[in-house]
């Protein structure tokens, strides 16, 4: 394994070499960096671009220049080497300094959209391909189609026009209408039919259970005016957890294995006790204190699982554990709630809180919940159509993964030998369903990091992506070398990563020296 991760990283390392110097010459030749100097008409202009070549040894060739290029490139690669250095921009700023703020910006932007988008498209490809030829598989297939084929720009300006200007509006007199009401039970009542198999008598009550549920919710949220004091409390917050131990410990162990249930149960228990007890905390909370908590949540789940015992102390941690990271994201969430009316009523948001461009409200005042709230509400927008695109491709790919699964001999033989559903499901088809995904995976995280450009313009983040283009524009040659250092060095990773999840996730794969 190590020798085999070492020749890896050697053609790593030699592919980045060839394709900087390509791109570091191409880049070079393409355009001229004195261009706008050449233009001005400053009565300086020929001290000004005397300042630039000596500022970015343009009077050196462009082949020499890349080894002196490299030679900084390295040290920011090479551990326990001296400072980082890849050059300056145009405009006198260190390039570590823009990829610094670059990369924090696209990071935060794409992090979230792309684990969702996975977990969400991975999900809907996997359920949709035991329900093949159901209306679900119709109805989720014609909405992936949609969104893969509709420009990013066209669903971000949507997003922008309804998500926050419209609802920005309705938040100032939050009023649900009859017809609103009723609009949402019939789209309920139709996914709930789409989502239930069985006779037309089943669907149609289910349906119906759907509408209620659906109308009676919307009337709430308008009588207790929950859009201008949301928060789940500690009642919602108890029985969503309940259904959240049932439905990890179905997953995982199944509801027969009542070692693993009664696991996420006493998590269950033991998380309402804390959720009273670190209020008083969290009013002080940072982000390391919340990181903190974060894991000392996870592993008192699993010691609940390890303890409780049973036959397979494994599905107990992973039910428990499971189900003590979902309620702390629980709990997490009704305490930014708790901090909403302060947030909204900012004199800095004045009332309207999704925001459409930007990262941040300027100079906004608070603590970590309503600064919190500040960065989720610039970042909702972006993510959504970031994700509508993304899962996508996602959904369709695991589908298509999971029905040549289901249909191997191995799939059939585990059936014969009397295996229930959720074994065959989540032990057999599902693992090997993720093989080929690791793959698109891997691509797609190395080509995230390189910036949504095009989102990024839409909603005015200055990440990787309009750092590059506007490199592009201006002939900066250290800049749009810097991010093509990082978008390699991730993509390459994240492809020796993918292999390597290949021998974890099929025993017939092994990686060999």
């Amino acid at each position: 394994m190590l020798t085999y991760i070492v020749r890896r990283l050697i053609a790593a390392v030699l592919i980045l070499f060839g394709a900087s110097f390509l791109v570091y010459i191409l880049t070079a030749y393409s355009g001229d960096p004195l261009a706008d100097l050449r233009q001005s008409n400053a009565p300086n202009r020929e001290q000004l671009i005397q300042q630039r070549i000596d500022l970015l040894d343009l009077d050196v060739p462009p082949i020499l220049r890349y080894f002196s290029w490299l030679s900084g490139a390295i040290r920011c690669v090479v551990p326990f080497a001296l400072t980082c250095d890849l050059g300056n921009s145009v405009t006198g700023i260190e390039v570590t300094q823009l990829l610094g703020r670059a990369m924090g910006q696209t990071i935060m932007l794409v992090t979230a959209a792309t684990i969702l988008a996975i977990v969400i498209g991975i999900t809907l490809g996997i359920v949709t391909a035991l329900r093949q030829y159901s209306g679900l598989d119709y109805g989720v297939t014609f909405m992936a189609f949609l969104f893969f084929s509709l420009p990013v720009f066209w669903v971000a300006v949507l997003l922008k026009e309804f998500g926050a200007i419209g609802f920005n509006n309705f938040l100032s007199d939050p009023d649900i209408s009859f017809f609103t009401m009723m609009t949402c039970g019939l789209l309920s009542a139709f996914l709930f039919y789409l989502s239930t198999a069985g006779a037309l008598k089943h669907r149609l009550m289910w349906a119906a259970i759907g509408f209620a549920f659906a109308f009676a919710l919307t009337w709430f949220l308008d009588f207790t005016g929950w859009f201008l004091t949301p928060g789940f409390g500690p009642i919602v917050v108890a029985l969503l957890s309940v259904g959240i131990a049932y439905g990890v410990t179905l997953l995982t162990a199944g509801l027969k294995n009542r070692k693993a249930l009664y696991s996420a149960l006493a998590v269950v228990g033991i998380g309402m006790i804390a959720y009273f007890a670190v209020q008083p905390l969290l009013d002080r909370a940072t982000l390391l204190m919340v990181v903190l908590l974060g894991i000392a949540t996870v592993l008192i789940g699993l010691a609940v699982g390890y303890f409780m015992g049973g036959y397979d102390k494994r599905q107990n941690m992973n039910a428990a554990g499971l189900t003590a990271f979902l309620m702390g994201f629980l709990i997490l969430l009704d305490r930014f709630m708790q901090a909403w009316p302060a947030y909204f009523n900012n004199n800095r948001v004045n009332g309207r809180p999704i925001a459409t461009i930007g990262a941040s409200t300027p100079n906004l005042s608070g603590d970590f919940w309503v600064r919190g709230l500040d960065t989720y509400t610039h970042l909702l927008l972006p993510t959504i159509a970031l994700m509508l695109i993304s899962l996508a491709g996602y959904s369709r790919y695991s589908r298509a993964s999971m029905l040549e699964i289901m249909n191997q001999d191995y799939i059939r033989t585990a059936r014969a030998k009397g295996l229930g559903e959720r074994t065959v499901v989540m032990r057999h088809a599902f693992r090997n369903a993720l093989i080929p995904l690791a793959t698109l995976v891997a691509f797609d995280i190395g080509a995230l990091i390189g910036g949504a450009i095009i989102t990024e313009q839409v909603f005015a983040f200055s990440g990787m992506g309009q750092l590059f283009v506007q490199a592009l524009q201006r002939q900066d040659l250290n800049p749009v070398m810097g991010v093509f250092l990082i978008t390699g060095i991730v993509a390459l990773v994240f492809n020796l990563v993918a292999d390597l999840v290949y021998s974890v996730l099929d025993p017939r794969v092994r990686v060999k020296a």
